[in-house]
Parts: C-alpha cells; structure tokens; sequence
C-alpha cells in the first residue's frame, strides 16, 4: 500500500463527479470488525469553520450500526476499473456474504480505521452531528419522497469533519 497523507487544500476535483458519477464506499468500524457499502449521495463542503462531508446512510443498512457505533469512518473513491466492485458491495450486505473479499478488495488501516488498498483517495472523517430524514422535512411537493424511499427508511445524515486525506502515490 502506497498512500501519502495530504493537506486536504491539495485536492482539486469535482464533487458533483466523485459522489454522484463516480461513488464512494464508506466503511465503519475497526480492522477486526468492519463494513463497507457503496454511497452516491453526499456533499462536501465549510460547516462550522470546518471542512466536512456529509453522507447518507439508512438505518436497515449493515454498515450503518458500524458507523453508528464510531467517531470516525472512511469515505474512498476508486477509478473506473473498480466499478464493478463498487457495485457489488452496493446490491450486497455484509450481513449475508463476505462482500469484501468478493469484490476483490483489499483492507488497508487509515488512523485506525478501514479503506481499501485499491483506492484512489481516503477521506478519514470524524462525526460532529446527526440527524434522520422525514417526510415531513420536504418542502417541495415534486415526488421525491415517493421515488427516493417508498417502503424503505429514511436516512441519517452525518455531518463529518475531514481529519485526514489520503492519496494514491
């Protein structure tokens, strides 16, 4: 595993692209006991005097009890080669399989916690709040409830301080 640690100023990269077109697996937990899902839902920005990430998590989900239970997780993002793989662990749980493995990823410790050697760039994040998605928070009436959750549960936000980037060298 060849990573550097970087100032998080260093990056240059378009957010829009990283989560939504290119997603991100975030991990909880700790090397004995973790979990990974695929994410493409999230916001990178200034909160608080703070740079952060905020991610969404449902709470049916395995990786959320491990994110649950944490201060800190990981957000990594993957070249294309690794598309398939984020795939599988977004239509696979942990629960059922050994989705890692399966994937063809490899652990790899950052500030104790868990990403992948196959990773491009390791976000380690600390968690400051949390708060769970309602219907009621809606303020539009244009469907998005009905086409983003229907039967499923809503999400728990977290907002997350950006403690350590990590890059491929």
């Amino acid at each position: 595993m060849s990573f550097r640690k970087i100032d998080l100023s260093e990056l240059q990269f378009n957010p829009f692209a990283k989560i939504g077109k290119e997603w991100m697996l975030l991990t909880g937990g700790k090397p004995d006991s973790f979990n990974t899902m695929t994410a493409s839902w999230g916001q990178l920005g200034v909160l608080w005097n703070r740079n952060v990430l905020t991610c969404y998590i449902r709470p049916n989900r395995y990786t959320y009890g491990f994110i649950e239970d944490g201060d800190t997780f990981t957000a990594s993002f993957y070249g294309e080669q690794y598309r398939s793989a984020l795939s599988f662990c977004g239509s696979h749980s942990g629960r059922d399989c050994d989705k890692v493995s399966e994937a063809g990823l490899t652990p790899a410790e950052f500030d104790g916690n868990v990403a992948f050697e196959e990773a491009d760039m390791v976000l380690v994040c600390r968690k400051l709040y949390s708060y769970d998605l309602t219907e009621s928070g809606f303020l539009t009436d244009d469907g998005i409830p009905a086409q983003f959750f229907g039967s499923d549960p809503y999400h728990r936000a977290y907002i997350s301080e950006i403690v350590g980037v990590y890059v491929k060298e």
